[in-house]
């Protein structure tokens, strides 16, 4: 079968008016690409640049706060209690009421030095610095309690001492109670000359004490702990409220025990 004549296909194209179908599918396919401008796809292509890089940058920063140190030029806060071991026996003590720096660590001692305030046996505040002309002026009644904690190594009892050695040294003179506290002179010829035994039974108190002289007299007591005894100091005019005194020593040997104590 013959081709048609070129002038008839093209005559029944022109005759028609209507293209044919190949040439009608290039067209619809063209016709379906969007024609987006130069900097619409430039766009394109830079969003998953810019979002790379954020997610770059968060991840240095994320690192970077991480590792960053977080000490500066000012060391750790100290405790603001120490665990300390005398004569086998631990106890909590405040940082500040420890008198001396070189007691201020952990571990065991033998013998650690400290003093609260009376009557609220919080730990002192660090002391004001004295100079020569402030000297006069800081002095000021005494306001607190001492504490020696010793190791006793098997010596003589507090209770020991005050049912067998004090008795040889004290006055026959008979004893001076006053409001439930029983007070006894020692002998001037006796290592004790210059003091007075104080005694009580409830709440339980026993006391040597200095008179009152040049300085203000200063009493003594004592009481064992385990391994450890313990040596309170204080004025002797305390004794007027001597109820408050043995309530304070009792709290105050009560509230530095560890919790094993």
């Amino acid at each position: 079968m013959k081709s048609p004549p070129h002038g008839i296909f093209a005559a029944d194209s022109s005759a028609t008016g209507r293209r044919p179908a190949t040439s009608r599918k290039l067209m619809t396919v063209f016709s379906a690409v969007p024609n987006r401008p130069p900097r619409t796809r430039s766009w394109a292509h830079a969003v998953p640049i810019v979002l790379g890089g954020i997610a770059a940058g968060c991840a240095v920063a994320l690192v970077a706060y991480l590792l960053w140190p977080t000490w500066g030029t000012r060391g750790a806060d100290a405790p603001d209690k120490l665990p300390v071991s005398v004569g086998g026996m631990l106890f909590n003590l405040p940082v500040t009421a420890i008198r001396m720096k070189i007691q201020r660590h952990s571990g065991p001692q033998e013998r650690i030095d400290l003093d609260f305030l009376y009557p609220s046996l919080e730990p002192p505040s660090a002391p004001k610095h004295v100079t020569a002309d402030t000297v006069e002026a800081a002095v000021q009644s005494i306001d607190r309690i001492f504490l020696s904690i010793a190791a006793h190594h098997d010596a003589l009892s507090p209770e020991q001492r005050t049912a067998t050695i004090y008795p040889r040294y004290l006055d026959k003179a008979g004893a001076t109670p006053a409001d439930g506290l029983t007070m006894r002179m020692f002998r001037a010829d006796t290592p004790y000359g210059s003091e007075d035994f104080y005694s009580a039974a409830s709440p339980a108190l026993t006391a040597r004490c200095t008179r009152d002289a040049a300085t203000p007299g200063m009493c003594l007591s004592e009481r064992r702990v385990g391994g450890a005894d313990l040596t309170f100091r204080y004025p002797r005019s305390w004794l007027s409220q001597w109820h408050d005194v043995a309530e304070a020593m009792d709290r105050l040997t009560a509230q530095l025990r560890g919790p094993k104590g």
